[in-house]
């Protein structure tokens, strides 16, 4: 893709930036793998807003995404790179030797016409192919990787998201995730050879606050804009600080820096945790 600028007829254009599509091949979805988005505004089963500032935006379809790439050995031609509304990175449209059609996140360099395979066993190391992480050589890059064999993709799927195998030992390979963090996964998971498409992403400047509404995003109110019984940053005459050893959320509970990750059982095969960005 590319990023274009357009005319600053108003304050809000000015600054901002686009996507230019020119990668996409295909505007119309395959009608067998979408259905409707309902909308759930953040809220849970019970009707409560889980999720805050989340409501409206435009209407979108959900594409039915292979992430387990279990079809093994049966070759699959690209037919089309498309947009999907619900994620970053391109979707390639698959028509498998079979009949059978998916739509998986596309890689880096992935174009109609190529002709890719899923294998649990070692292939051929091209943009596309998927295999199990042993078998990719240090220095390649990789996305959608599986934690456990089997359960799908989980890992490095974003937009420009990559990933690299350092070494496998045992019943485990160490992989460096895009975050920077140092994890162990199971050596036979899959993978998708190749960089997540759409790196040019992270370059997009949203640049106003309806376009943001468009995305489902709600407008967020400062904590030190609200009363003291809103928020604990709340009170005071003009433009006063927050007043506290440090940050909190709307809640009383530490914010901005705070680890929330929870302990599971995949944390003892962490070895490295990502570092603070700069």
């Amino acid at each position: 893709m590319g990023i274009k600028k357009v005319k600053p007829i108003t304050p809000g254009r000015r600054e901002a930036t686009f996507d230019d599509f020119s990668d996409i091949t295909k505007s119309a979805p395959e009608k067998s793998l979408v259905k409707f988005r309902k909308q759930k505004s953040g809220r849970n089963a019970q009707g409560k807003i889980t999720v805050r500032h989340r409501g409206g935006g435009a209407k979108r379809y959900l594409r039915a995404i292979d992430f387990k790439r279990d079809k093994f050995g049966v070759s699959a031609l690209v037919k089309a790179i498309e947009y999907d509304p619900g994620r970053g990175a391109r979707i390639a449209l698959l028509y498998y030797a079979d009949g059978d059609k998916r739509y998986i996140v596309a890689p880096v360099g992935i174009k109609p016409g190529d002709t890719i395979v899923s294998s649990q066993e070692l292939i051929e190391i091209k943009a596309g192919n998927a295999m199990p992480v042993k078998f990719i050589p240090a220095g390649v890059g990789v996305s959608c990787i599986e934690l456990n064999p089997g359960e799908g993709a989980k890992i490095a799927r974003g937009a420009g998201n990559v990933a690299f195998v350092m070494g496998v030992e045992g019943k485990y390979a160490q992989i460096k995730l895009p975050s920077g963090e140092i994890r162990l996964v199971k050596k036979d998971s899959l993978c998708t050879v190749g960089q997540a498409s759409n790196p040019d992403r992270m370059h997009v400047v949203i640049g106003s606050a309806g376009r943001n509404r468009h995305l489902g995003w709600r407008p967020t109110v400062r904590g030190t804009a609200m009363n003291p019984n809103a928020h604990p940053h709340g009170g005071g005459e003009g433009n006063q600080s927050i007043g506290l050893k440090s940050p909190k959320t709307k809640w009383g509970k530490p914010a901005f820096g705070v680890r929330t990750r929870r302990k599971s059982s995949s944390s003892r095969l962490i070895i490295n945790r990502r570092g603070k960005k700069k």
